[in-house]
This record gives C-alpha cells, sequence and structure tokens, in this order.
C-alpha cells in the first residue's frame, strides 16, 4: 500500500483552502466542483461529490467549447458516433 503525501496549507480570511494541484487532478477536483467536508474527529475528509446535473453540464459545456465546433455541429455528429458505435459493439463477425 503506497503511504499518503502530507500537503500543509493554511486557511484564508474568508475560510478558504487550496488544494495543491497534484491532489486536483489526481481526485478530479476542477473549479466549480462541489466537494463534501466531513469531519473526523481533530481531521477533516474533503470528498468530491458525485457529478450532479449542474456541474454535468458545466462539464459538457466545457468539453464542447475545447472542440471548437458549435453546440449545433455536435449534435450532428452524434448520429454518425451513434451508428460506428452500434456497428462495432454489434456487428456479426465472421
Amino acid at each position: 500500500m503506497k503511504a499518503a503525501t502530507a500537503y500543509k496549507t493554511e486557511i484564508r480570511q474568508r475560510g478558504q483552502v487550496t488544494i495543491p494541484k497534484s491532489v486536483r487532478d489526481a481526485s478530479g477536483l476542477d473549479e466549480g466542483c462541489s466537494v463534501t467536508l466531513i469531519p473526523l474527529g481533530e481531521s477533516i475528509l474533503i470528498a468530491p461529490q458525485k457529478l450532479g446535473l449542474d456541474e454535468a453540464r458545466r462539464k459538457i459545456q466545457q468539453a464542447i467549447r475545447s472542440t471548437g465546433m458549435s453546440p449545433d455541429e455536435v449534435l450532428a455528429g452524434l448520429a454518425t458516433e451513434r451508428q460506428a458505435l452500434f456497428e462495432d459493439t454489434y456487428a456479426k463477425r465472421g
């Protein structure tokens, strides 16, 4: 089992805590993600929340923007992609 790495940070004036980039990357935490804080004695566990509808929408919007395509272009390509996936998954081999 790999040993846990401890990271030191401080609480800022408004109660904000910086999570190191390596931890955010490993945990899939992006700006705007929701987390749950769980007090455990003298410790606090910070856990990512499951993807909610608003967060899913935000991730989809980020993905669409990163392609440089318009939403209409993305939607137009779905039928082609669905057909290709269907053929790859269910086509008879032989």
